[in-house]
């Protein structure tokens, strides 16, 4: 799974541009170029060994795999011309498309793509412990065996080439949302002959020789800190539907925000996001009043983490083993949480990053994004909503639906407040409790969002209840004990502001599963433990979470059910208050554009959609209106509760 502990906000101008719509392109050129820019090196092209973003960004444009998605968000085969499951759900067969071959980075012909390539591509995902191998090992049968060492015979794992045109996977429990997880670069297929002619150096990081491309653009030239350039697939076996003959992106750290309305207006960019809070936004805002929009808000989440059982304390404002203690006595119970979700003003928090106008559109209010899975005419958002009021009162009409503040009400956090006040004086705890915070003082964003939830907490529970103390800290101290902190003692915060999750396929187990105390990489992350026999997970009953999760992993038949039952998941989850939701980690940008609204594919996870994906997406020579992304808006969410219903209806047609 994609997880950023804490995104780099110095950047977020490029990096959610991409996550947005990934649309730019070059004026100058008719829309036969798209130039715009990236803010990683990959480390590595071995696509199916990492799980990068930055690896995605220089590759997924390159190599397809079984699926693809269309611009409704639809699994669309790829190279799977067509596919069927067994009545039992297990046996899952793929017919390649004939035609498909593979290519040097020089666009020569090198060798038919055949079902063998993606079972040399899964071996070499396991032999070289990808790191995206964990979405595998427990859904194909045998791999699990393999990757431990129980069983050195790859030919045992459930994937094999049944002829050179037929792929087939064994499954060791049903799995309906399996063929989500085939957009994932790991489950991506490659060339055993190249693979051992290359050896050590397949892959190379700057060198697009060092893999075979059968995607729609082949990799031409990437510079370190300078430039990915990518240029079309003329035998690309489905060409007609690439627009752009050659893509160039340009390095940028993000540090010069303004510098893509500049470039934008100079015709270097089509798609420029726009800051509202910066010095120049009332001008750029006159300049282009009727073509300023606001994207929708992406799948990803950010909130913030509560640390239940912290251990070190060298970046503090206690004064005393007494306020320490007095913290971690309010932070395992749960009304003092609850009252800190309910006090925290949600869009004046994206307010920061997006500006008054644009913030609620990114306000998220739980864990898996509301409008994830639907079933039985209810979404996910609205399943747990019918959970919440048979844990409690603070629940009725609470609204979970995005782009709206659901959760503030300084009425409910205040008495939530009172009940555990109560309750923790009788404990002996003294107050005001202090909650230490670090924040990475290079990102003038990042200073202000927490500053934000500072004012709004102590604003709503009073400073001599509650006070926030924000530590300001170089890059690299803030990193070394939030994101790249090696273990749960190294975790120093009470509270980490923009804890972020990116699902990795289409079921609510993608976000769910990442806080199950088994998950110790995850939660010393979102919770600050990674010890699931400790008192603190005791305390705060995170086994009856695992039970929840356990439980709705086990139905896997009818959807609806399922969906249920992590819905209650969710529903506890919401209630424990231990991840405090705030806003989507992507999306929601204020942006202008002379891409076509919604031409490109359109993905909730997996590398085959709209990010840095340029297949499907067009350009028009004049700036997109805000009445024209509207109108596409409105038609596009017509068209696609249509395709998507179409889909679900054809999904039987596949079971044989």
């Amino acid at each position: 799974m994609k997880k950023s502990k804490v995104f780099l906000l110095v950047a977020v101008g490029l990096l959610s541009v991409g996550v947005l719509t990934a649309c730019s392109s070059s004026s100058k050129t008719s829309g036969k170029t798209y130039n715009y820019v990236y803010g990683g090196d990959p480390a590595t092209l071995d696509y199916v060994s990492t799980n990068k973003k930055n690896m995605t960004t220089a590759v997924s444009n390159g190599v397809d795999g079984l699926f693809e998605n269309d611009q409704y968000g639809n699994l669309k085969p790829s190279v799977a011309e067509n596919w069927s499951v067994s009545q039992d759900g297990l046996t899952y067969t793929y017919k390649i498309r004939k035609g498909v071959k593979w290519y040097t980075s020089d666009g020569e012909e090198y060798a038919n793509v055949t079902a063998k390539d993606f079972v040399t591509g899964l071996k070499h995902a396991a032999d070289t412990n990808s790191e995206a191998i964990y979405l595998l090992q427990n859904s194909v049968k045998g791999l699990n065996d393999y990757l431990s060492g129980a069983n050195k015979d790859f030919s045992n794992v459930g994937i094999k080439a049944v002829d050179d045109y037929t792929l087939q996977y064994t499954l060791s429990q049903p799995e309906p949302y399996w063929n989500s997880k085939l957009t994932y670069s790991v489950t991506w297929p490659v060339n055993a002959g190249f693979l051992k002619s290359k050896g050590k150096d397949f892959g190379k990081s700057t060198d697009p020789t060092s893999i075979l491309y059968n995607g729609p653009y082949l990799l031409k030239a990437l510079t370190t800190k300078s430039s990915i350039e990518f240029t079309k697939n003329e035998n690309y076996w489905d060409k007609d539907n690439v627009y752009f003959d050659n893509i160039k992106l340009t390095y940028d750290d993000g540090s010069d925000q303004e510098s893509l309305e500049r470039k934008f207006t100079d015709g270097v960019y089509t798609l420029a996001r726009l800051f509202p809070n910066s010095s120049n936004y009332s001008k750029v805002s006159k300049k282009y009043k009727d073509n300023i929009y606001t994207t929708q808000p992406a799948a990803s989440v950010e909130g913030v983490g509560i640390n239940i059982d912290r251990q070190t304390y060298n970046n503090t404002s206690k004064e005393n083993d007494q306020q320490k203690s007095s913290t971690k006595a309010a932070l395992l119970n749960k009304d003092f949480r609850q009252s800190l979700g309910f006090a925290i003003d949600r869009t004046n928090y994206a307010a920061q990053l997006n500006g008054k106008e644009s913030a609620n559109t990114a306000v998220r209010n739980i864990f898996v994004k509301p409008d994830f899975v639907q079933a039985d005419g209810k979404d996910f958002g609205t399943m747990v909503m019918d959970q919440l009021p048979a844990y409690g009162d603070e629940w009725s009409g609470v609204n979970l639906a995005d782009s709206q503040d659901g959760l503030y009400n300084p009425e409910k956090a205040k008495a939530e407040f009172a009940k555990a006040k109560e309750a923790l004086q009788a404990e002996g705890v003294q107050f005001p409790i202090h909650l230490d915070v670090p924040v990475n003082q290079t990102s003038k964003i990042f200073v202000n969002q927490v500053q934000s939830l500072k004012q709004s907490i102590e604003a709503t529970l009073g400073k001599e209840n509650v006070v926030i103390d924000i530590h300001q800290l170089s890059a690299d101290d803030f990193y070394n004990i939030t994101y790249y902190a090696s273990n749960a003692a190294a975790e120093d915060w009470d509270l980490s502001v923009g804890v972020a999750w990116e699902p990795d396929y289409l079921d609510p187990s993608t976000y769910l599963d990442v806080l199950k105390t088994t998950s110790s990489e995850n939660t010393k992350s979102f919770m600050g433990y990674d010890n699931p026999n400790s008192q603190a997970v005791e305390k705060v009953g995170l086994k009856e979470y695992d039970q929840l999760v356990e439980d709705a992993s086990k139905e896997t038949t009818d959807l609806t059910r399922r969906y249920e039952k992590y819905a209650k998941a969710q529903a506890w989850l919401t209630d424990s208050a231990l991840y405090l939701p705030t806003t989507a980690y992507s999306g929601a940008a204020t942006v202008v554009s002379r891409i076509q609204p919604f031409s490109g594919a359109y993905a909730q996870a997996g590398d085959k959609g709209s990010t840095y994906y340029f297949k499907y997406i067009k350009s028009q020579d004049d700036i997109v209106t805000k009445k024209q992304y509207d109108s596409a808006y409105k038609d596009w969410l017509k068209e696609k509760a249509k395709s998507n219903d179409k889909a679900q209806k054809d999904l039987a047609k596949h079971v044989k």
